[in-house]
């Protein structure tokens, strides 16, 4: 689902209106109507609505839920956080459609007991204070507006975005209203799939209010949300054999981490992969070997600590080049071998790599050996790896940071955390919106690197088969929560659970 910035709404609108010839007060109507829609949903027992509402098309939108309302019967409210005598012109004249019908406005006050005595027994709250537009701190009266209406127990409904959400990042300006539903209108916002601003969003709806497809595909739209009905693989041939679904060599463990190499090659051969050779310190070879059924376990040279010593790099390439993908790093543990052993892995390698955990503490210590690389480079880090590898987050936009990353280093970063982005060197990217708190457990990494290192190997294009293996992951997720619970759920759960989704 494509994803369109604040600018490209912005395009589309004035390309309908002024290219197209759909007049700017049609649109707004329909938006208005849809808000009216379901804010009345919250209204069939009975109750008022206050409506919220700024000076720009938002609070036009706002006007003319309003009126829609009123026409209706239902006690409404208007209260206004904007200047009257800025209004837009169709914001204008929704206010008169509106104020024609008798409908009560009033310029809110937040120390009026009048005013916060009807906010505080309405049913429903509809917020049409600030919209896509909005790129600095919610101030004054409106910051008071947004407080009341997060204190209030009525339902509310967001017009297009909740008010103090930046529709580009999802980063909270100053205060932001936290909605239970947002109507939002011809394309969800990368604001709304990421983190923070999906917490203020509640249920998103995309509405139709007018704006022809063909207006969205003149557009160069860069972020996308990826989605559980978006998960589907293909068909496999009827006559297809193991070699036909990827060799996958996986270099993990080391004394006192035995889990995370079965946890990803498990996983990579519950996702469909042909071939998975796991290669192991010898010192826990034993342990993997028992523990490993379809994957092949096979020892290399370690050392006094039970970890791959630098001896062992002449067997990983020799085997490296008979596969067609490689992951590194689950439970590698670090020493100054290992990071020799990634350093060389990096650069001389032939296949696309998927570095995660330990690997990505090493290659920490030498970002630079990226730009040597000849074959794609997949990292996986959660936000305390991505920041030891210089990544920034301090400004809150994780969509802007990763982005950065990726284009910075030429690689495809997987971003981990709730609604992990994918993005790639070319500034596409991927917001993933599956899973939930009960994978928050050590392994559950390890089982998302097994996945995405086996869809690459796989053949999937690369655009492809990340995101896929994120959303699928977190769909496991999803699986294991619904049938056990977020606390009881497992890693390994969430590899059973794998059949079900990808069934």
């Amino acid at each position: 689902m494509k994803l369109p910035s604040a600018a490209q709404m912005k395009y589309m609108d004035e390309y309908t209106i002024n290219t197209l010839g759909v007049p700017s007060l049609e649109l707004m109507e329909r938006a208005s109507a849809h808000i009216a829609m379901f804010a009345s949903s919250y209204l069939i027992g009975g109750g008022s609505c206050a409506v919220f509402c700024g000076s720009g098309n938002n609070g036009g939108d706002g006007f003319g839920a309003a009126a829609i309302m009123k026409e209706r019967g239902y006690d409404v409210r208007v209260f206004m956080t904007g200047k009257r005598e800025k209004m837009t012109r169709d914001t204008r004249a929704m206010y008169d459609k509106y104020a024609a019908l008798g409908g009560r406005i009033v310029d809110f006050d937040p120390d009026s007991e009048r005013q916060r005595a009807f906010i505080a027994s309405s049913a429903v709250i509809i917020d049409g204070m600030f919209g896509t537009g909005l790129n600095s701190d919610i101030r004054g009266v409106a910051k008071r507006a947004v407080e009341i209406i997060n204190a209030s127990r009525a339902a509310v409904v967001a017009a297009d975005m909740p008010s103090g959400v930046e529709t580009d990042t999802g980063r909270v300006l100053g205060s932001a209203v936290r909605a239970d539903v947002t109507v939002t209108f011809s394309a969800a916002k990368p604001g709304q799939m990421t983190v923070p601003g999906c917490f203020y969003c509640g249920r998103v709806h995309v509405m139709d209010i007018g704006i022809p497809a063909e207006v969205t595909d003149r557009l160069d739209i860069k972020t996308s949300a990826f989605l559980k009905d978006d998960i589907a693989m293909p068909k496999r041939a009827r006559d297809a054999h193991k070699g036909d679904f990827g060799k996958l060599l996986i270099i993990a463990g080391s004394r006192g981490y035995t889990g995370a190499p079965v946890l990803s090659s498990d996983a990579a051969v519950r996702s469909g992969a042909g071939l998975v050779f796991l290669g192991v310190p010898e010192a826990i070879y034993g342990i993997e070997a028992a523990k490993c059924r379809e994957a092949m376990p096979f020892p290399l040279p370690c050392d006094t600590d039970g970890r791959i010593s630098s001896d062992a790099t002449g067997e990983i390439m020799r085997r490296m080049e008979k596969c067609d993908v490689c992951l590194i790093g689950p439970g590698l543990g670090q020493s100054s071998d290992i990071t020799a052993l990634i350093r060389e892995i990096v650069t001389t390698g032939n296949v696309p790599l998927v570095i995660d955990a330990d690997g990505l503490n090493a290659l920490s210590k030498n970002m630079d050996i990226l730009a040597l690389a000849s074959r794609p480079i997949v990292l996986t880090p959660h936000d305390g790896e991505f920041a030891r590898l210089g990544g920034d987050l301090s400004s809150g936009d994780r969509i802007g940071s990763a982005r950065g990353f990726a284009e910075k280093h030429g690689c495809i970063l997987v971003l981990k955390g709730h609604r992990t982005i994918t993005a790639f060197p070319d500034g596409e990217v991927f917001i993933n919106t599956t899973g939930n708190p009960g994978m928050a457990k050590g392994g559950s990494g390890d089982v998302l690197a097994g996945i995405i290192a086996s869809l690459i190997g796989q053949g999937l294009p690369l655009k492809k088969a990340v995101p896929l293996a994120v959303c699928i992951h977190g769909a496991a997720g999803d699986a294991c929560a619904a049938k056990l619970g977020e606390y009881c759920m497992t890693p390994s759960d969430m590899i059973d659970a794998l059949q079900e989704v990808m069934r």
